[in-house]
């Protein structure tokens, strides 16, 4: 019989077996199944799998946009000399920042309200260089932060609070000054000049932003600073970055970077990464064996006209070829729809999520449990 390999015939044939005649109706539906199967564990795993990296990159932006990929603590109490060590560290070639921070848990009150907050105490030419935070204020940096008064804090926090911009809120510490009746609670007020949204909802609640040399009097952390944040160009180079760091860090000090920090969190988000990807596979796995059962029944079926093309001289391979382009023609239209699918339905995700919440009139995906305001892709 005429015809190379995968020739015209071949594909004319096996285009023909994929248009069952109605006798062969249960083939067809066999065949159809199988592209459904494959179109929606394609379309599953692609939006699953955009979904978790999209969590993780979004989480690993804010995170360490935040709170630095190296941080340099003192070994007691607090960390002098910050400034010429923060100076040092800047000169490292790939290191971005260098921006030493005051940082203390409080409790925040207004109104006979009440919240635990974490205190940020950081200079206003060192708070422009965390775009995360700055790029979210609307108006950019107020200028009262730079009057040892002002506050910024989330907007989340605010909105929970009813606080607005200008308003007073009271700080309440523990570790106020000691006196003869014991530590009495350190309380005082600031006006809030500004808020942020950085998207990460447990930032949004619990961080306030305060001037450096006024958190270091509210501490009593005087000439100290509770660390010192470092970004540098590219996190995923720490060995090289934490040599580099500790040459020119001269005095007792610890050294942290991001992977230590926040090693259980990431380490959980991957291995959850890798168990999705798993189980879709074999829900593809699951579509491919459907598509092999169903040429299986369609060989069974086309018995006798095999044998008639082995008589006009079709070789086995060329048999083998016709079926192969059949399956193969199921897998792939199956697959290309399936990637169709899940491009649109990540590139939506978000509108498809608002949809769902005012159909179903519950919440998906709260900020309190995700950390993250909107579903990332």
């Amino acid at each position: 019989m005429a015809g190379g390999a995968f020739s015209r015939f071949e594909w004319m044939l096996a285009a023909r077996y994929l248009r069952p005649r109605k006798t062969e109706g249960f083939i067809s539906v066999i065949a159809g199944f199988s592209f459904l199967g494959i179109m929606i564990g394609v379309a599953t795993l692609i939006i699953v799998m955009a979904v978790m990296n999209g969590f993780r990159a979004e989480l690993l932006s804010r995170i360490l946009g935040l709170n630095g990929h190296f941080t340099i603590e003192g070994v007691s109490e607090g960390l002098s000399l910050y400034d010429p060590i923060a100076k040092a560290v800047e000169g490292i070639p790939g290191v971005k920042s260098a921006v030493p921070v005051v940082e203390g848990q409080v409790m925040l009150s207004v109104r006979g309200q009440t919240a635990g907050i974490v205190v940020r105490g950081i200079r206003k030419e060192d708070l422009a260089k965390l775009d995360v935070v700055t790029s979210h204020i609307e108006g950019g940096v107020p200028a009262d932060f730079e009057d040892d008064r002002g506050v910024i804090i989330g907007k989340r926090l605010a909105e929970q609070l009813g606080v607005h911009k200008g308003e007073a809120i009271t700080l309440l510490s523990a570790n106020g000054p000691d006196t003869a009746f014991g530590t009495v609670p350190r309380i005082k007020s600031y006006p809030v000049v500004g808020t942020f949204e950085i998207g990460m909802a447990e930032y949004d609640t619990i961080y306030l932003f305060m001037p450096l040399e006024e958190a270091q009097r509210y501490f009593n952390y005087t000439n100290l600073v509770s660390k010192i944040e470092i970004m540098v160009d590219d996190p995923d180079k720490i060995a090289h970055y934490r040599n580099e760091i500790a040459k020119v860090v001269t005095t007792p000090a610890r050294l942290n970077d991001w992977q230590q920090i926040n090693m259980t969190f990431f380490s959980a988000l991957e291995v959850e990464r890798n168990v999705m990807f798993l189980i879709l596979t074999l829900i593809i796995l699951v579509a491919a064996f459907n598509v092999i059962s169903g040429l299986i029944m369609l060989v069974k079926e086309k018995g006798n006209a095999i044998a008639i093309l082995r008589t006009m001289g079709a070789s086995r391979n060329a048999i083998l070829r016709v079926f192969f382009l059949a399956g193969s023609t199921i897998g792939s239209a199956g697959t290309l729809a399936g990637l169709g699918i899940g491009i649109v339905f990540c590139h939506n995700i978000e509108a498809i999520r608002q949809f769902l919440i005012r159909v179903t009139g519950t919440e998906l995906f709260s900020p309190e449990v995700y950390f993250l305001s909107q579903i990332p892709a």
